[in-house]
């Protein structure tokens, strides 16, 4: 077998309380290699259509790949995938962190959970060995809580802890799930999933380290990346991801007040270098990686520790310009509530963006929100609306439900300012300047997702000489981020199939070229020392384009067609604020253009389900009748 991962998957039936080993053929693997394709691959395989997300038929999914627990920058990130109770349809969403290296030293490449616990319980998977511990102490804890007592219990602080909060045992629809109180699979609502199981938390140990087939051959890759990597000139080292609110205002596209406007008035007061100056404390990072782009911060005023980590520029946006809040003491207050109650960020920031607006339309009152004068600007509703969405109280029971359910229930024209795709939440990227987004947002198998490519910025950036998207994928003429044209579409499609592939092999888009600065060619040449494969190129990017192509599937079986891959009114309105006042998205256009990507995805323009030919090319003919 070759090197860089087990074989492995752990099987674990909470329903009978038992677990085993599935020993996953080398093929599989090179098929897909790991993350979001291979969870795709047994979805489909075992998940019935029409399942209810929140019932024990649903199955909940983590998947490392062939290089995570190797220690090049990166490559630590891993896959949770599910049937999603906020779209009905295919949930999946990654994160960073150790979880997945330990989860590899304690044996296993994966685990699939199925069944429903009869009381609460957590996974201690250590050495290759499943125990089932009871958790009903550590039901309705904050997940900084749950963290101490459960390395209290087993005596042991390296351990790895990946829990559910308080946010999904209420079945808050976009409750996520962290690792070590920072690191968060975040949409898709992952969280609720886990906890409907009775599954608190898996907590993983282990003594395994992988070694790669080719030490020379790998080393080599490590020492380019250590020669071409300048941290110290870094934004993302030195800014992390919040370094990019400056850079969103001064473009008219940083969303503000529910993406009405692209300009924050206050947008200083809550970049990355404002955090730099007064409330960061450590720059923390993911396993093995150099770049150290996570934040860190304090304020003791507040409660706040660094326990916590710190605000992301999700984050910063989402509950921040978004909702009309400046205070960057407050924000790093929310952030820090985010993780105890264990909530997506964009989802949370942009459904109380959406309470916001119907509260100044008249739709909400006051006494609708439970006295709370919930306008744009109000940094402690924005605390306290956290507080009731986590634990489903008054309004918040009703914004838990995410703004398209939570719209048909007040009435009234909420619709209008629920700015959703598929049920998902708009994440804090703004279409109408980043026109590429369009397509993201609208085809994305798992509602508006922001991280199906790089953004148009990028392709600005673009040139025939050396370029890192330039010979590998022929991406060698700028273009506008205004553009939204056939050019544009195809700059979209090449680039999806290479961020896709970063999903399945767990690598970092911050790492990986055109926004880090590790090569695409470099990267495959890595997985090749690592598993003694002979892997090229164009291999690598096939699985990811087969990856998204399964997620498709999927939704296409679930009965979802083209009439759901659109966006919401509001991105078609001009922008009315912000550098790009008055622009907006043509929906004449956008239709053309989406038509236009199908064709290039090899889509039936009826359906949405990828041809037979498709399906021939992409060596998936097995899931061809799951329609």
């Amino acid at each position: 077998m070759p090197s860089g991962y087990h074989g492995k998957i752990l099987r674990v039936d909470l329903t009978e309380k038992k677990s085993w080993t599935e020993n996953v053929p080398d093929k599989l693997w090179r098929k897909y290699l790991g993350g979001s394709a291979m969870c795709s691959h047994f979805l489909l395989r075992e998940l019935k259509p029409g399942v209810d997300p929140l019932s024990p038929e649903n199955i909940l999914i983590f998947m490392t790949s062939v290089m995570n627990g190797t220690t090049i920058s990166g490559v630590n990130r891993f896959s949770a995938a599910a049937k999603s109770p906020l779209n009905n349809g295919f949930g999946e969403s990654e994160a960073g962190g150790y979880w997945a290296p330990e989860l590899k030293a304690a044996g296993f490449d994966g685990i699939i959970v199925h069944g429903r616990a009869d009381k609460p319980v957590w996974l201690w998977v250590h050495d290759g060995t499943c125990e089932f511990r009871d958790a009903t102490k550590y039901w309705g804890k904050i997940s900084g809580e749950v963290q101490d007592g459960i390395e209290a219990e087993l005596g042991d602080k390296r351990i790895r802890v990946l829990q559910t909060g308080i946010a999904g045992e209420n079945f808050v629809r976009f409750a996520a799930i962290v690792n070590q109180l920072k690191h968060f699979n975040g949409r898709c609502g992952l969280g609720a999933v886990m906890a409907s199981k009775n599954l608190k938390a898996i907590v993983v140990r282990g003594k395994a380290r992988i070694e790669p087939k080719d030490k020379p051959g790998a080393l080599g890759v490590l020492k380019w990346f250590k020669d071409n990597y300048d941290r110290d000139n870094d934004m993302m080292h030195l800014y992390g991801t919040s370094r990019v609110v400056k850079v969103l205002h001064a473009s008219g596209i940083l969303p503000t007040r529910n993406f009405r406007e692209g300009g924050f008035e206050r947008f200083e007061d809550i970049s990355g270098q404002r955090m730099r100056e007064t409330i960061l404390v450590n720059e923390g990072t993911c396993y093995a990686c150099s770049v150290a782009c996570k934040r860190e911060v304090e304020v003791p005023e507040l409660g706040v520790t660094k326990k916590y980590g710190g605000p992301e520029y999700e984050t910063l946006a989402a509950s921040g310009s978004n909702c009309g809040v400046g205070d960057l003491k407050k924000l790093a207050l929310v952030n820090q509530l985010l993780g105890e109650y264990v909530l997506d960020s964009i989802s949370t920031g942009a459904v109380i963006a959406f309470a916001m607006e119907c509260f100044e339309e008249g739709i909400l009152t006051k006494e609708d929100c439970d006295g709370i004068e919930l306008r744009f600007g109000n940094e402690d509703a924005v605390v306290q609306m956290v507080h009731k969405i986590a634990r489903r109280e008054g309004i918040g029971d009703v914004l838990a439900e995410g703004v398209m359910r939570a719209a048909r229930k007040i009435g009234k024209g909420a619709e209008k300012f629920a700015l959703h795709v598929k049920g998902q939440e708009i994440p804090m990227h703004e279409p109408r300047g980043k026109k590429s987004l369009a397509l993201a947002y609208s085809c994305s198998p798992t509602g508006a997702d922001h991280m199906e490519a790089p953004h148009d910025p990028l392709y600005e950036g673009f040139h025939h000489d050396g370029h890192p998207l330039g010979g590998p994928l022929g991406l060698i003429e700028p273009l506008d981020m205004l553009d939204f044209g056939p050019k544009k579409v195809r700059y979209f499609f090449e680039c999806q199939k290479l961020w896709s592939f970063y999903n399945c092999v767990g690598m970092c888009d911050f790492v990986g070229v055109p926004i880090g600065s590790l090569r695409m060619e470099k990267l495959v040449e890595y997985i090749n020392a690592v598993t003694g494969w002979d892997m090229s190129l164009y291999e690598a990017l096939k699985v990811g384009e087969r990856a998204h192509a399964m997620a498709r599937i999927f939704n296409c079986r679930e009965g979802f067609t083209p009439q759901d891959d659109t966006l919401p009114d509001r991105l078609f309105e001009p922008l009315r604020g912000g550098a790009l006042k008055g622009e907006s998205l043509d929906r004449e256009q956008f239709e053309r253009m989406k038509h236009l990507y199908y064709r290039m995805c090899g889509w039936d323009a009826t359906t949405g389900m990828p041809t037979e030919e498709k399906l021939a090319e992409l060596d998936l003919l097995e899931f061809g009748g799951a329609v």
